[in-house]
């Protein structure tokens, strides 16, 4: 998941490209990204919500999911990147996921999204780019599908490709994200700790006016409530007021939504606090239906609402959401099909498991991420976390006094 040059871009570099992306990781910043470490939400301290995450705290705690990312530094001017979200090993168009999607806000570029809400089910990887690369990525995501061992036959292709804008750091009208860089997100996604910040599809992005970025996090049911696990994975580039386990956090240090209304002008200084977008993935391993999901998914935004969001105009908040459980074959043993499937009543506990997911996913791509300098004026400032920490102190005295 570490930085790779757009300037490999001829096929004959793809296998290059490829090492680069599985290889280089953090540890070898590149040019215009900080290389600080930085704490998780539950490294400060915060657990947010009831329920336990899983052993990783991420997206890939659901079995057979994995990550990818491409990350794209180059020069003065491009910061964006690819995320693949894989899930499961196997050949995903002969083995497709059931699945729903959701637009809370639909001002955004999403592809594939129309075949997936009327027939319930995704047939090729996720992935995640910047609003102007889409059509690179979907042609790229059909391309590599049809290459798959088993696929020589297949004369249909629903990509599946989400986005948000990353104009402030990244040189967007310049579509530094080639075919090369989607085949290399996906083929060297994993399971295991997912990378999270500056990195992948969330490079260039910004929330609440400081550096926003990929962050993942999973929740487990305890077995009472049927011992499923819910991950989420997020690119959060948006706006609001930001709230981190009730702490009034955007008010403290001085952004927030509408900021020049309130100071009198425009602070040139920081990227607007009310633009963007944020693409959600949640994954789970219960026996759920297309409907299911779609009423989970529907879910998802509530987590988003707890960080301050308030989903405003120019903001496209997308959710897509999968089951590893009951994958439909593309050949069909016959017209039936005998599947395992929660009640309605059942499903309730992973409406709570999403929500809290997706909030500390979206706290974790802030927290993670690190300042960026790029194409905009001034550098996006990751958020500080000094305040946080007396926030949290001033929290704890009171409740031990």
């Amino acid at each position: 998941g570490g930085p790779v040059s757009a300037e490999g871009s001829h096929p004959m570099h793809k296998r290059l490209v490829v090492l680069l992306t599985v290889l280089v990781g953090s540890a070898v910043p590149a040019p215009g990204l900080s290389d600080d470490v930085r704490p998780r939400l539950r490294e400060l301290g915060i657990a947010t919500g009831i329920l336990e995450p899983g052993p990783l705290n991420a997206l890939t705690d659901v079995a057979g999911v994995r990550v990818g990312h491409t990350t794209l530094v180059v020069g003065e001017s491009v910061r964006t990147g690819v995320t693949a979200i894989v899930p499961h090993g196997g050949n995903l168009f002969q083995e497709k996921v059931p699945a729903a999607v959701y637009a809370a806000n639909a001002f955004g570029k999403a592809a594939g999204f129309l075949q997936v809400k009327e027939l319930g089910t995704i047939e090729t990887p996720i992935v995640l780019t910047n609003t102007l690369c889409v059509g690179t990525v979907v042609q790229a995501t059909v391309d590599w599908t049809l290459a798959q061992p088993g696929n020589e036959d297949v004369k249909s292709v629903n990509a599946v490709v989400g986005e948000t804008n990353d104009g402030y750091l990244n040189d967007i009208r310049h579509c530094a994200v080639r075919p090369e860089h989607v085949a290399a997100a996906i083929e060297s996604a994993e399971s295991g700790p997912v990378e999270e910040g500056s990195v992948g599809a969330g490079t260039g992005t910004s929330a609440f006016g400081w550096k926003g970025g990929l962050g993942t996090s999973s929740r487990l049911l305890p077995e009472p409530l049927g011992g499923y696990t819910v991950g989420a994975l997020v690119q959060s580039n948006f706006g609001g007021v930001l709230t981190i386990d009730g702490l009034r956090v955007g008010e403290r240090v001085g952004r927030i939504a509408f900021q020049d209304a309130w100071s009198g002008g425009r602070d040139t200084l920081t990227p607007p606090q009310d633009d963007g977008s944020c693409m959600i993935i949640v994954a789970t391993d219960a026996p759920v239906s297309p409907h299911h999901l779609e009423r989970k998914s529907r879910r998802a935004v509530m987590g988003l609402a707890r960080t301050g969001s308030f989903m405003h105009h120019g903001s496209g908040d997308f959710v897509i959401a999968f089951s590893t459980r009951n994958p439909e074959p593309y050949r069909k043993p016959g017209p039936t099909a005998t599947v395992e499937l929660l009640y309605d009543d059942s499903v309730s506990p992973l409406f709570l498991a999403t929500v809290e997911a997706v909030e500390e996913a979206i706290l974790n791509s802030l927290l993670r991420a690190t300042t960026v300098k790029g194409h905009g004026p001034y550098p996006v400032e990751a958020l500080p976390l000094e305040p946080l920490r007396e926030m949290i102190a001033e929290r704890e005295s009171k409740g031990s006094g």
